[in-house]
């Protein structure tokens, strides 16, 4: 039999992906109501500790954690404890497609940025990309209407804290393995997490099939970035947005399965036009074929 194409493996991760992304969101909300967004990121960072040093353990690389350019990783997880606050946060008021759909403009504020803090060029094509996502943002968040509530502005708030927690990585990048990044990333945050959560000196304890869900958001959080990765490395990045952009229908079909939210047009149309936005940074990145 032949071996699966590289974009069929692809799409394979992008289901898991997709799936993971999709739980973790229904966990979360289901959680709102015993845990705040603090208790929340503790224990799933707790889970995430555990995770990583079993598999760096097994893979025998567990050395290669090591606190080089630590500032380095205490702003990039500061950034990204503050951006995943506020999408926990986000989740419980707003409907789940409008959140990713806010999610989805991560990858642009990454261009803006990028030239600032990695040197890369600012080019018409990611300008003009930038501002056609920034116009379907307005398009989902409607700010003309009375929809605008502090969860909306935590929800587009989100996605530049998780555009500075990708600049910040691909500094680390540089210089540091995957393990050392990804064990000071849960680390980092539990520790946040249990400064925040146990200043009062109140943290909740889930109980019974809380437990689950607890188990879902840690266990959820790193498959999702895993299958993602995964298949970045065996399919083009032009391959892999629009199948990521799928996540949208997905989890709105889940809203108004599970939490009857509207299927409103209003939203898919933004959405689309931020995954175009994307598609053209994504084009200004890929390298010329002529010569």
């Amino acid at each position: 039999m032949n071996a699966p194409s590289p974009t069929l493996k692809a799409a394979g991760f992008m289901i898991g992906a997709m799936l993971s992304f999709s739980l973790m969101a229904i966990a979360g909300r289901e959680l709102a109501d015993t845990l705040d967004t603090f208790e929340i990121m503790m224990y799933r960072s707790f889970i995430g500790v555990a995770i990583v040093l079993a598999i760096a353990r097994w893979k025998g690389n567990i050395n290669q954690i090591s606190t080089n350019r630590f500032g380095l990783h205490l702003t990039r997880n500061l950034m990204h404890f503050t951006g995943q606050n506020l999408w926990f946060y986000a989740l419980v008021y707003i409907p789940l497609s409008q959140l990713f759909a806010f999610e989805f403009t991560n990858p642009l504020w990454v261009a803006i940025l990028a030239p600032f803090f990695l040197g890369e060029k600012l080019t018409r094509a990611k300008l003009f990309a930038f501002v056609l996502g920034f116009i379907g943002i307005l398009i989902v968040a409607r700010p003309q209407s009375s929809d605008i509530s502090p969860a909306t502005i935590a929800a587009a708030l989100c996605a530049l804290g998780f555009a500075g927690t990708v600049i910040t990585t691909k500094m680390l990048a540089r210089t540091e393995p995957t393990t050392s990044i990804m064990f000071w990333l849960v680390g980092l945050q539990a520790l946040f997490g249990l400064i925040c959560a146990g200043y009062d000196l109140d943290i909740a304890v889930p109980t019974g099939i809380e437990w689950l869900w607890v188990l879902l958001v840690g266990f959820c959080g790193l498959t999702a970035h895993f299958c993602i990765t995964s298949a970045l490395k065996i399919a083009p990045a032009t391959v892999i947005a629009p199948m990521d952009f799928l996540r949208l229908p997905l989890i709105a079909f889940v809203g108004w399965l599970l939490y009857n939210e509207a299927l409103e047009a209003v939203v898919f149309i933004g959405a689309a036009l931020v995954l175009i936005a994307n598609w053209i940074n994504i084009k200004a990145d890929a390298p010329s074929k002529s010569n």
